[in-house]
């Protein structure tokens, strides 16, 4: 089994239980922080947990989203051992995976169909960090406190 973390707001519910449902046929199971309808929430609610238990490195991935992909994506981004990468379409989803060993998806509900956010997400999860000359520069994106 690959289990993978997902949340997202009320404008990215119903693309969030879209890609559950498909990828469960993938083989994955989901750890999954909400929201569960599309009344309107705040986005941080669910983004905070999900972000610190990749922060924490007891989980590998995760995939969040809210309308534009930005609110998440920035909050999910204030952990440093968080590389979120906004995708909208499959090319940055594996480059963001292949040059940048991004660990969280953040997708875009209202600008992409959930044909495409299931997609990108699967590009996402079965790309591989090509490491090399990237691994210099990803070790660098943490600031050293």
């Amino acid at each position: 089994m690959k289990e993978l973390l997902i949340a997202a707001d009320h404008a990215g519910f119903e693309t969030k239980e879209y890609i559950k449902q498909q990828l469960v046929k993938d083989g994955y199971t989901f750890k999954d922080f909400g929201t569960f309808s599309t009344e309107s929430m705040d986005y941080p609610d669910v983004v905070h947990p999900l972000a610190t238990l990749i922060n924490q490195g007891e989980y590998p991935m995760g995939i969040v989203i809210c309308g534009s992909g930005n609110g998440v994506n920035m909050t999910a981004n204030k952990y440093p051992n968080v590389r979120s990468a906004l995708c909208w379409n499959t090319e940055l989803a594996a480059l963001a995976r292949q040059h940048n060993n991004a660990n969280v998806l953040a997708l875009p509900a209202r600008f992409i169909d959930k044909e495409l956010a299931l997609n990108i997400a699967k590009t996402f999860l079965t790309s591989s960090f090509e490491g090399g000359r990237h691994e210099r520069r990803v070790n660098k994106i943490a600031p050293k406190l």
